[in-house]
């Protein structure tokens, strides 16, 4: 068997082989060094480095159309009635809440664009889904996030129409004084408080020009967002100056917006009345003139907010130590303070209006606050110190002077006009023609005329038939006579008949030497009605009839001493039959069952006015009390030299008791 051998160097002698080795300079790889590449048939084996952030998309993470797709499919299957993608519609929102994981502000983007493209599909069924977008922190992410967003709302509100009422309420909660932590989201740039205001202003002019019917909805939204009566200073103040911001953009709604703040301070006003009443007098006297001086503008501070709620909470922690009538005047200081920034903020506001050289812009808000007196301060018993927005600004012209009182007059000789707000219109009339600095002295003597007047017809109509004094039945005549009376004693100087009636009051200090001359009809009127049937003396305010009595008796016109010491042996009597007067309200007063019971309440609204912050806008316009010359003169000098005895007086006792102290 023949063996075949196979001849290999052949083969191998034909591979070329290099002449010469080239040298190299790579020297022998360490186990340190990489891997040559390797070749393309083989795998890559991939590596990842540990300083490289690795990140898992998650499923909501995806393109915007797939997002749009997702959000169509999750409307179209709920109306077959699968609800697992319209679920997880709403947690996206949810998730803008922070209630779990964060998603990235493009998905939220792209969410939203989604919900612009199906917002037909935004009905009333889907109320919950709407709610929760509407909830979402949406005012404190980045300013296209929130472009967007407006876009959605007025798609939202032109759209379907049942859910703008719920967007409007959402703006207006935005302009109240929010957690401290609402402008921070995440990682995103923190969003200041002032930030989140102009947003949600900017967004609700938006949608008052863009849907006619906004106004109207917005009007319910205000009043709703508005702070309860015993929430604090800071968001009472907040709150204002938020709703004023917004009469900037939207002036048809002003009215309304300042109804509504003087109405809210009006329920302030009568509460911190009330709680004075019912103080101690040791405690409630005086407690106004302590407040401290007004603290800064809390709009300008308004990121420094949290320490105002930290203080308020320590004070609560304090009041758990106090009794509880210290505890009473630390809260009506606390109303006082929040009373006096409105009332401030209040002034600026119609300043602006009554210093603009256009007399319409003045004669507006000279009628607003018109209607608000006739339709809220008058009516409201006690109101104390709002007021005086309108003493305020009717004294700017002898034409709106005239305005308020002509508007006083009407009301109170208004026989169609509930009897009490008869009664509390004529105490406003004495009060402003009394106090009013700027009030000129034809006003003075035209009020004292139509008083004069109508109290001589019901004279003729109550007279034939009185058997003394009566406040229930009588009491419209009580009220008239009661403003008269104070009417003379402030401005008694303006109905005297002199050779020049344009002197200055500065000249009235100057003592009397000759009798004094009375306009026609001032002094009948007093005497007719003094000594009229009716006796008002025995029910008028006792503390009115006694400075009326000094005052007429120094000034000869009238004398009544006579009559106040009959008017104590006489009885007043208790007709059963509802009259025109203070009966009709339970009042600190009026609860009284000793003799005061049958004197008209002493309440004149105009009285001195004590806000610390407030007062500077009335300084200029207000008329205090001034002396009698001759008479109060006489009794200062006879009161110092008694108080000069009564002090030698106490020396010499206190002098005797050391003396006998030391014998013993």
């Amino acid at each position: 068997m023949s063996t075949i051998q196979r001849h290999t160097s052949p083969i191998a002698a034909a591979t070329p082989k290099p002449l010469l080795r080239r040298p190299t300079l790579v020297r022998k790889r360490e186990d340190g060094d990489e891997a040559p590449p390797s070749s393309p048939g083989k795998k890559v084996k991939v590596t990842f480095d540990s300083d490289v952030e690795v990140r898992v998309v998650s499923d909501w993470e995806k393109a915007p159309h797939l997002i749009q797709e997702q959000v169509r499919r999750a409307f179209a299957k709920r109306a077959i009635g699968d609800d697992s993608g319209y679920d997880k519609l709403k947690d996206v929102y949810s998730k803008i809440k922070g209630n779990e994981e964060e998603l990235s502000p493009v998905t939220i983007k792209n969410y939203t664009i989604s919900l612009i493209a199906n917002v037909s599909a935004l009905n009333k069924s889907n109320y919950d889904l709407v709610h929760a977008v509407l909830n979402s922190d949406w005012l404190g992410r980045t300013a296209d996030y929130v472009a967007l967003f407006v876009r959605l709302l007025a798609t939202l509100s032109s759209a379907q129409g049942v859910f703008l009422e719920d967007v409007m309420r959402m703006l207006v909660n935005n302009l109240t004084a929010a957690p401290p932590s609402y402008g921070r989201i995440g990682d995103l740039p923190v969003v200041t408080r002032l930030t989140i205001y102009a947003r949600a202003h900017r967004a609700l002019q938006y949608l008052l020009q863009l849907v006619p019917s906004a106004g109207h909805i917005l009007s319910s939204a205000m009043t709703s967002a508005f702070p309860h009566q015993t929430d604090s200073r800071r968001s009472h103040v907040i709150y204002v100056q938020n709703l004023l911001k917004l009469v900037e953009y939207s002036p048809e709604l002003r009215g309304e917006v300042l109804a509504l703040i003087t109405e809210r301070l009006v329920k302030i006003d009568v509460q911190v009345q009330v709680e004075l009443e019912d103080l101690a007098d040791d405690v409630g006297e005086g407690l106004v003139d302590q407040i401290p001086p007004a603290r800064p503008d809390l709009m300008d501070n308004i990121e420094e907010s949290d320490m105002s709620d930290e203080e308020e909470d320590s004070d609560e922690d304090e009041e758990d130590e106090e009794d509880e009538e210290a505890q009473r005047a630390k809260e009506i200081t606390k109303n006082v303070e929040k009373m006096d920034a409105i009332l401030d903020i209040l002034f600026s506001h119609y300043e602006q209006s009554f210093t603009n050289p256009s007399i319409e812009e003045q004669v507006g808000s000279l009628n607003i606050l018109l209607s608000q007196f006739v339709t809220t301060i008058l009516p409201t018993h006690r109101s104390r110190h709002t007021q005086f927005l309108l003493f305020h600004f009717a004294q700017q012209s002898s034409e709106y002077i005239d305005t308020f009182v002509g508007t006083c007059v009407q009301i109170t000789f208004d026989k169609g006009q509930p009897a009490v707000v008869r009664q509390a219109s004529a105490a406003y009339l004495a009060s402003f023609v009394a106090r009013g600095m700027h009030v000129p002295p034809n006003i003075v003597r035209d009020v004292f005329d139509y008083i004069g007047g109508e109290l001589a017809r019901l004279r003729r109509e109550y007279e034939p038939t009185c058997r003394g004094p009566d406040l229930r039945r009588y009491s419209s005549f009580y009220v008239l006579v009661q403003a008269l009376l104070y009417i003379f004693c402030f401005r008694w100087r303006d109905l005297e008949s002199t050779p020049d009636d344009d002197f200055e009051d500065d000249d009235l200090n100057t003592p009397y030497t000759q009798e004094h001359q009375w306009k026609s009809g001032v002094k009948e009127a007093l005497s007719q009605n003094v000594f009229s049937k009716l006796n008002p003396l025995k029910v008028c305010s006792t503390a009115i009839v006694t400075e009326f009595a000094r005052i007429t008796h120094h000034l000869s016109i009238v004398y009544v001493y006579h009559l106040l010491e009959t008017n104590k042996r006489v009885r007043v009597l208790q007709s059963a039959g509802t009259g025109y007067g203070q009966s009709n309200r339970e009042t600190a007063l009026s609860a009284r069952r000793d003799e005061s019971y049958h004197h008209l309440d002493a309440y004149f609204p105009f009285d001195p006015y004590h806000l610390p912050k407030s007062k500077r806008w009335i300084e200029g316009d207000y008329r205090a009390w001034s002396g009698i010359p001759g008479l109060d003169d006489e009794q200062a000098s006879e009161s110092d030299s008694d108080d000069e005895e009564g002090a030698e007086s106490e020396v010499e006792k206190g002098t005797e008791t050391d003396e006998t102290g030391g014998s013993s």
